[in-house]
């Protein structure tokens, strides 16, 4: 079965304090970014990489791609207002079945094994959620103010890749978009379908704050040994 990713990378860089969108920081000589396609590559030379960017950084992008000789073949995709509009953008250029992965532009380390497990698991049931169980404890705000401890293993932090089934994928972004939707799995849950959780990475960070950069680098180090 034909196998796709859809990477979103939307971000501005705000919470980093850089005036450089965030998945074009470099991270051991080349763009974030890079990193993350390569990683799609490894599990899978022959995958369809099709990368959503907001239009205004394209020419960006492509600036970047002749400076670093990137080599990697992708197909870009607009990117909308929301994540819900840029993935729906990248969905759009999904021609035949397959599986599809969405990923986060700025979640580099994503081991070979995990991306593998999604795709297995969606195959057989439709969609593969990546997560990881809460390392820490956790109180619920309560709308009086007060607040009320919750048992943590109820919970999981829930990562990308998340793959789905094409046609399954494609049917549930139909819809109009809704607030609750803050993921592609609570889209896939709207449209009726049971959510299958998989085991994620606790290394599979996604880069956002100037802290994330240093555990980003820790992490090149320790695979570099």
């Amino acid at each position: 079965m034909k196998e796709y990713v859809i990477i979103v990378a939307g971000g501005s860089g705000s919470r980093m304090g850089s005036s450089i969108p965030k998945q074009f920081l470099e991270l051991d000589g080349k763009p974030i970014l890079m990193h993350t396609i390569e990683a799609f590559l490894l599990y899978n030379g022959a995958i369809e990489i099709i990368l959503v960017l907001p239009e205004g950084q394209i020419s960006h992008w492509e600036e970047l791609v002749h400076k670093h000789q990137f080599s990697a073949n992708f197909t870009i995709a607009k990117g909308g207002t929301s994540r819900y509009a840029s993935v729906k953008s990248g969905l759009s250029k999904i021609k035949e079945e397959g599986l599809v992965a969405i990923h986060d532009g700025v979640r580099p380390f994503v081991d070979t094994t995990v991306i593998q497990n999604a795709f297995e698991t969606a195959k057989a049931k439709g969609n593969a959620i990546t997560s990881v169980a809460l390392k820490d404890s956790i109180r619920k705000v309560l709308p009086t103010g007060g607040n009320q401890t919750e048992d943590r293993t109820h919970y999981r932090t829930i990562q990308t890749p998340q793959t789905f089934q094409s046609q399954l994928l494609k049917g549930a972004y139909e819809v109009t978009e809704l607030p609750t939707f803050t993921d592609d799995a609570s889209v896939i849950e709207h449209a009726g379908h049971a959510i299958h959780l998989v085991e994620g990475s606790y290394e599979n960070i996604k880069i956002t704050t100037p802290e994330d950069l240093y555990i980003a680098e820790a992490l090149l180090k320790k695979r570099h040994r």
